[in-house]
């Protein structure tokens, strides 16, 4: 006890060094919003589009995810399914909101994204990379592994 009586400037110094030491076991990117599971179902048909599905999970804080972009793909438009009477039919997003430690599922017959201009080396088992970027300025780097259009993606998963 004589040592902080006698030096009460070290209290805050030895707090703040414990605090550190406990951010710096954080994992990286610890709060960001987190993509899962993507995969890509290809086209049955030579160059028409592709469906890509993944969850994604908000972090500390509300986010939006504003799209997605690869480089072996020329566009992606992120849309989800509705009914319209009878028939379901595909609205196109402007964004997605993420609310904070939330988790949304992108999956067939739901909200997906469309991938259109797919390169044609792109086969069943290629890796497609994907960089997803948020109204916060997260971007994460994912690679989706691709299925046939008549291939299982039940164990596709990371």
């Amino acid at each position: 006890m004589l040592f902080y009586t006698e030096f009460p400037m070290h209290r805050p110094i030895v707090a703040a060094l414990a605090l550190l030491a406990l951010t710096a076991c954080q994992p990286k990117g610890a709060g960001q919003p987190t993509v899962k599971d993507a995969r890509v179902r290809l086209s049955a048909v030579p160059g028409g589009p592709a469906g890509a599905y993944f969850t994604l999970t908000g972090g500390t804080k509300n986010d939006r995810l504003l799209r997605i972009d690869s480089a072996v793909v020329n566009k992606i438009e992120l849309h989800e399914s509705v009914m319209n009477g009878d028939v379901m039919t595909m609205r196109s997003l402007a964004d997605v909101p993420l609310p904070a430690r939330a988790s949304i599922a992108f999956a067939p017959g739901g909200s997906h994204a469309m991938l259109f201009g797919v390169d044609p080396r792109i086969t069943p088992g290629t890796g497609v990379p994907m960089l997803f970027t948020f109204a916060s300025g997260t971007k994460i780097e994912v690679e989706a592994k691709s299925a046939g259009a008549g291939d299982d993606m039940d164990g596709m998963h990371h």
